[in-house]
């Protein structure tokens, strides 16, 4: 059996959950579940520069999430559409 990961929401990541398209969402919250399982598994990667914050990719969508390995937390932080601005305000 594995590890219980707490999958934690910012008030501005519930946001812009709720505020998605209904195809949008499902395939949000099917990734957030996912990596509530293994926060490392899948199209992930570390952001340069900020090295505690991964990003998940899913469609036009990008997850930002902080993984607290010792304490088996992970905090949301974003969910963001894809745009040319959605890295550089990290």
């Amino acid at each position: 059996m594995g590890c219980a990961w707490v999958l934690r929401l910012s008030h501005r990541s519930a946001k812009a959950l709720r505020r998605m398209g209904g195809k949008d969402r499902r395939l949000v919250a099917s990734a957030l579940g996912q990596i509530e399982q293994n926060p490392f598994r899948g199209d992930v990667r570390r952001l340069v520069g900020r090295p505690s914050t991964l990003r998940h990719r899913v469609g036009n969508w990008r997850i930002f999430v902080q993984v607290d390995t010792d304490k088996l937390v992970i905090d949301v932080t974003a969910i963001e559409r894809r745009t040319s601005t959605t890295y550089k305000r990290r």
